[in-house]
């Protein structure tokens, strides 16, 4: 197995970018992906640069121990391009907080206590209230926003959510309770449809409890493919990159499409959906929300001191729909796609650090 860390930019502050164990992680999907974390943090205004890293590994091919011995040997290998000042690590695909605990403590042996090398640590070592839900409340918060741009309804909204992991599942719990109208969901097992809109609290629990929706009492059975193709005001691809793409692009039925995944679009899917008028908010703004918890995480650890949940979720509010704004306006002013708007804020303000 072959473990990486690229670091491509760190102009506005230390590298920052999660770490995924993955069998399908080679150089250039960490290369591309820490580029896209430097115009993430550039865009939310927080200072950071980007970075990425992974191994490439099917982690469920390994026991508890196994994967914490692999962990530790690779947080060792990494140790003299990374610090508290110069590159955070962060979970990602199949890691998690037991993951960053691993990470930290293997930091700490040697460079004593440090809890603010690593960010989506459990609370008691020092990770923030609100970080679990922080990516899906992001995606609800850019939802709403994009609602109100477009005179849409929120309350009278029909959603459908492609993906119920830990993003899809917070997205749909934070927009159920905004009001709207969550018709159809799936996971890696199939979806669910319901037009006049499944029960979300519910579904979740179920969920939690099964690891999967499949079997959940409500709704008619749908396929990964055809889900994307219903009726809905909002489409909310929060699984896998690449899943509307110029073969699919067409069938489509959906006024925005509010990119949760990493790169659901496809390039000439994207041109497409442009020209038919259908607003895409890119992967950059909307996902946003767990990169800027990390770092009022990082920042609490560096100054020893723990922020509420509704303090975290507040700065995450006033940080998401700054954003969602400044793109908002940068679209308007160039007549642009919502993409290229997001790239200009960003790389624009990279440039001028």
């Amino acid at each position: 197995m072959i473990g990486f860390r690229v670091q491509h930019n760190n102009t506005s502050g230390p590298f920052k970018g999660g770490i995924r164990y993955h069998e399908h992680v080679d150089i250039d999907e960490v290369r591309s992906l820490a580029t896209l974390m430097t115009w993430k943090t550039s865009l939310l205004d927080i200072p950071y640069g980007g970075g990425k890293g992974g191994i490439g590994v099917d982690p469920t091919k390994f026991s508890k121990t196994e994967l914490e011995r692999m962990s530790r040997r690779f947080f060792r290998a990494i140790d003299p391009i990374i610090g508290v000042n110069v590159d955070i690590p962060a979970p990602d695909v199949n890691t998690n907080a037991q993951v960053m605990s691993w990470f930290m403590d293997e930091y700490s042996q040697i460079h004593g206590y440090s809890p603010a090398i690593v960010t989506g640590k459990p609370l008691e070592l020092g990770g923030s209230e609100g970080r679990e839900a922080a990516t899906g409340k992001g995606t609800a918060i850019i939802t709403r926003e994009s609602a109100g741009k477009w005179d849409i309804d929120l309350q009278d909204s029909k959603i459908v959510i492609q993906g119920f992991g830990n993003v899809g599942s917070y997205a749909a719990k934070f927009l159920h309770e905004y009001g709207c109208k969550i018709i159809a969901v799936s996971d890696v097992t199939g979806g669910l449809f319901d037009p006049d809109g499944l029960d979300i609290t519910s579904l979740i629990e179920y969920n939690n409890k099964n690891g999967t929706i499949k079997g959940f009492s409500q709704g008619d059975l749908v396929s990964n493919e055809d889900i994307l193709n219903i009726e809905c005001d909002f489409l909310i691809p929060a699984a896998l990159g690449g899943v509307i793409h110029k073969m699919n692009v067409e069938k489509l039925n959906c006024r925005v499409i509010i990119e949760a995944a990493n790169g659901p679009v496809t390039p000439p899917a994207d041109d497409i959906l442009f020209k038919k008028g259908v607003y895409v908010v890119p992967d950059i703004l909307t996902n946003a929300g767990g990169v800027t918890v990390s770092y009022f995480e990082w920042v609490q650890n560096l100054q020893q001191f723990q922020w509420t949940e509704e303090e975290v979720n507040d700065k995450l509010e006033n940080k998401m729909v700054a954003a969602f704004n400044e793109v908002s306006s940068m679209m308007k002013s160039k007549k642009t796609s919502m993409r290229m708007a997001a790239f200009a804020v960003a790389i624009d303000r990279v440039a001028k650090s």
